[in-house]
């Protein structure tokens, strides 16, 4: 859904680094994967093709936090 953002803090051995995912047009979707060390973060369409992706090493993620939109005023109170 457009306005999903995801961010990732990384360590880069002398500090830390924030990284943005964000759903940038309707109908796409921030998708999250962790598998074998490795942490990937997707922009994706309605369809399922990845149009943007990000990935880490999952021992340098500090944090990953997933941040849903904003509700508009028909999809709820």
């Amino acid at each position: 859904m457009k306005g999903d953002r995801v961010e990732i803090v990384v360590d880069t051995g002398d500090g830390s680094r924030n990284y943005e995912v964000i759903a940038s047009r309707a109908g796409r979707r921030v998708e999250v994967r962790i598998a074998r060390g490795v942490v990937e973060v997707s922009e994706v369409t309605r369809t399922g093709t990845a149009v943007r992706t990000a990935r880490f090493i999952s021992s340098r993620v500090l944090a990953l936090v997933e941040h849903p939109a904003d509700k508009g005023p028909l999809d709820g109170e």
